[in-house]
């Protein structure tokens, strides 16, 4: 791996916990001459490619049937990555993109369940039923990873009540904190109704049990994070 340049890190999927490095174009499929080859029935031969470009690094489904996705959402043009961004090849292999390996975690203390790096707790110590880890963007709840990953603003939602669990946070605070500067003066109440709303739907295919997020009228809204 040569320093300082872009990686992939594999996770929950059969290349979990494999890096790669990101020098040239990467060409993702089940076809044996892929440069990262996922050997699962529902990724394409010749599924997805990654080019470092000028201005970043450029990922593009290459007309695959059953889809590549970023954070979430499939993608149907060439996206530009962000550090962070969690991509999905046909749901079946997960990989978190990061800028360089400079700040690649150890081998052995990459991102599972049990462990997180935010949040209320010591570092790395597991809190509640729900946690998260920040850096890869990764969520679980009562032992099990939500899948497909969160979208990035029901993620940045979670991850604010999440720093703050216990805590009710305003509606304004999370609008600020959950959109950009210049996209929050836009955000309606209806808006951020609506992201809460798709994030309680998220949680509760997993525990329709419990209400994680709990709204307090005329205050906001607060994590809920029962202990195990």
């Amino acid at each position: 791996m040569q320093p300082d340049s872009p990686v992939l890190i594999g996770q929950t999927g059969p290349l979990n916990g494999e890096r790669f490095s990101i020098t040239g174009e990467i060409i993702i499929g089940r076809e044996s001459t892929c440069t990262i080859v996922v050997l699962e029935r529902q990724v394409s031969r010749y599924h997805a490619r990654i080019t470092i470009k000028e201005d970043g690094v450029l990922l593009e489904d290459l007309g695959s049937k059953n889809g590549t996705y970023v954070n979430g959402e499939m993608i149907a043009e060439p996206v530009m990555l962000q550090d962070g961004d969690v991509i999905q090849v046909a749901l079946v292999q997960q990989f978190v993109y990061l800028n360089s390996d400079a700040t690649l975690p150890l081998v052995g203390n990459l991102p599972f369940p049990g462990m997180v790096s935010a949040g209320a707790g010591s570092a790395g110590e597991r809190v509640g039923c729900l946690y998260l880890d920040p850096r890869s963007r990764r969520v679980w709840l009562n032992e099990e990873e939500v899948l497909p990953p969160l979208s990035v603003p029901q993620f940045r939602l979670l991850q604010v009540l999440y720093d703050q669990q216990g805590k009710v946070v305003s509606r304004q605070a999370l609008i600020n904190l959950v959109w950009s500067e210049d996209e929050s003066e836009g955000v309606s109440e209806q808006a951020l109704d609506a992201l809460i709303r798709r994030l309680r739907d998220r949680l509760a295919q997993l525990d329709a049990s419990h209400a994680y997020l709990v709204t307090v009228r005329g205050h906001g809204l607060r994590l809920d994070n029962p202990e195990r």
